[in-house]
């Protein structure tokens, strides 16, 4: 945790911020390792506090040792007046605050207690440009997580029949993820049959998954705090031409490019690879999502594989150390849909897939 909050102190310097006030739950966790679901963490050059109320202080105590523990006390001693009384022992004029992870009712409430004095200065992506990469530790849990879902899926695939339901197999994959050890599903399971399958984030009903039909399974399970996803979209009986060539353009897409992923490739060159083999296969129409997105914390968090939008700045290269989904999909509303999705780790020198379930 140390090696992190010296990164946000040098990133704290160059954007010329003396402190850092951090509320949204994945910097809470990543900085600090503090797993609870109500706190803050107040950060300058010199000071590290965690500030929680009554019903986590102990576990913040064993959790974040490295940090100095404030209780806050809604009758007596909210939030935001902690917040203002520790700027004024830091001696603070300004303050960069997490701008995605606060509310407008928040934020009045903390320029009302910090005064004039402090200025409340609004960031972007601070924490999660330094999660873009991840460390050893990470990389090991991302890993058990994706082993996990392809052991879940394993068990589930044999025993789904044209009778059962989206929601009871989407039932049945998430038992099997506690069963191998998960701490939950990284989200709510997709599970999508015949036409459904042209939903992208389709919620499972009670529509049969049917024979010879498309069924996109879209899953991932929950480790630690790190997420794994992993979709494969298969047919029970005898597939039809169109799901074959469907299915045969998605996996090509995919595979060109897991092929092209290396630290310097911009993010949406990435996109664009796989776009392509679509399109050639005349397929465009059928596009509706990008390549893929950074999975760690957060089941979605940068990199984006997506493309850029004109004039936008250039996109940004991968670099070894990020992982990331790749899981390109084609939609035909009046049919179905196919989306191939693996876990990849940016290496040295390439990539490497991380989740094993058959393809």
């Amino acid at each position: 945790m140390m090696e992190r909050l010296q990164r946000l102190r040098a990133t704290l310097v160059e954007q010329a911020l003396p402190a850092m006030l951090l509320t949204a739950p994945t910097s809470r966790r990543y900085l600090s390792g503090f797993t609870g679901s109500a706190g803050a963490l107040l950060i300058s050059a010199e000071a590290a506090f965690l500030l929680t109320d009554g019903r986590y202080t102990v576990r913040a105590a064993a959790e974040a040792p490295a940090f100095t523990l404030r209780e806050v006390r809604a009758a007596v001693k909210p939030m935001p007046k902690l917040v203002a009384e520790l700027a004024a022992e830091l001696g603070l004029s300004r303050l960069g605050f997490e701008a995605a992870a606060m509310t407008v009712a928040e934020y009045q409430q903390f320029t009302k207690a910090l005064g004039e004095a402090i200025e409340l200065v609004a960031t972007e992506n601070l924490v999660e440009e330094l999660r873009m990469v991840k460390d050893t530790g990470e990389i090991e849990l991302l890993r058990r997580a994706a082993a996990i879902t392809d052991a879940a899926l394993a068990a589930v695939l044999p025993v789904l029949s044209p009778e059962m339901t989206e929601r009871e197999a989407a039932w049945r994959i998430e038992m099997a993820l506690h069963e191998r050890g998960a701490d939950g599903p990284s989200f709510p399971i997709i599970v999508a049959a015949g036409r459904n399958s042209a939903r992208p984030h389709h919620e499972p009903g009670h529509d049969v998954l049917g024979e010879g039909q498309p069924i996109i399974i879209d899953m991932g399970a929950r480790l630690d705090g790190y997420h794994a996803d992993l979709t494969r979209t298969i047919v029970l009986g005898q597939p039809d031409d169109t799901f074959r060539a469907v299915y045969a353009a998605t996996l090509a897409a995919q595979q060109a490019a897991i092929r092209a992923l290396r630290p310097g490739l911009p993010w949406a060159e990435a996109d664009a690879i796989a776009r392509r083999v679509i399109e050639e296969a005349g397929y465009a129409h059928g596009i509706a999502h990008s390549l893929g997105h950074g999975v760690g914390l957060a089941i979605h968090e940068a990199p984006w594989l997506r493309i850029t939008v004109p004039d936008a700045p250039p996109s940004p290269p991968l670099q070894a150390g990020m992982v990331t989904s790749v899981e390109p999909g084609i939609y035909l509303p009046e049919w179905g849909g196919v989306r191939i999705e693996d876990l990849v780790l940016i290496t040295a020198d390439g990539c490497e897939v991380l989740s094993q379930a058959p393809r």
